[in-house]
């Protein structure tokens, strides 16, 4: 079972450098490209918001008062992510903010190369463009008109979607839920059978791959394998497997 994490933090400024600490944490689970649990807080940051944080993602100092501090939430928060990928949209801020604060507690920090940054797929994929979330949403067709302010779970769940479009897991879930049923695959082949007349599928074909077609379609796999971090169709797979499928 591949089991992915989306993660989006938003905090009081852009540098954990300059003492700058994270104010929320968003993460939702993502198992076989389909979305699961959710781990979510906002965070007491233990210093003032400045006011040009607060008008990027509306958290002020009265709404993180009574939240609880990163130490306190630490051990629920490590055992969610575990060891899986992390989805993030510009992987090194948000990765730079998390380990700042598990060094404050003298914490292992997260290793940078189990992130999957979407700026960096996304600019493979549309290179020129614009690769912030907003801008893919509009390119990708995902609703974001209630995305009025950052949020962290809310830029997850987009970003969730995203991620999904630029690897196209979305295809690939549409497709497993879009399969026929047994009597749909009956009814089909009577349609065939019966009337003599295509009902729209497809037959299997009955040759074999050519070698250029076989070895453009291992280099995509594995092209895909490399932008998502996962692709169940190299998992024990052979040349002479995969010029089966």
């Amino acid at each position: 079972m591949k089991r992915l994490i989306v993660l989006d933090t938003e905090t009081t400024g852009l540098s954990p450098a300059n003492g700058d600490r994270l104010v929320e944490i968003g993460c939702i689970e993502l198992l076989n490209n389909r979305r699961g649990k959710q781990f979510h807080t906002l965070i007491n940051p233990e210093r003032d918001i400045p006011a040009e944080a607060v008008r990027v993602h509306g958290i002020t100092q009265e709404k993180v008062a009574n939240a609880p501090r990163f130490v306190d939430l630490v051990d629920d928060f490590l055992a969610f992510i575990a060891d899986d990928p992390l989805i993030i949209h510009n992987a090194s801020f948000d990765m730079g903010f998390l380990n700042a604060e598990l060094e404050r507690l003298q914490r292992t920090p997260l290793a940078l190369g189990r992130a999957i940054d979407t700026i960096a797929l996304s600019r493979r994929k549309f290179p020129g463009l614009s690769a912030s979330l907003d801008a893919l949403c509009r390119r990708l067709k995902i609703d974001n008109s209630h995305r009025t302010l950052h949020g962290a779970l809310l830029d997850a769940d987009l970003l969730a979607s995203v991620y999904l479009e630029l690897t196209g897991g979305s295809q690939l879930r549409l497709a497993l839920t879009d399969l026929p049923t047994n009597q749909e695959k009956h009814d089909s082949t009577d349609a065939i059978s019966h009337s003599g007349k295509s009902s729209g599928v497809i037959p299997p074909r009955h040759w074999p791959l050519l070698e250029q077609e076989l070895t453009e379609h291992v280099a995509f796999l594995q092209r895909l394998q490399r932008d998502s971090g996962a692709c169940i169709w190299l998992k024990g797979d052979s040349p002479s497997t995969a010029q089966e499928r």
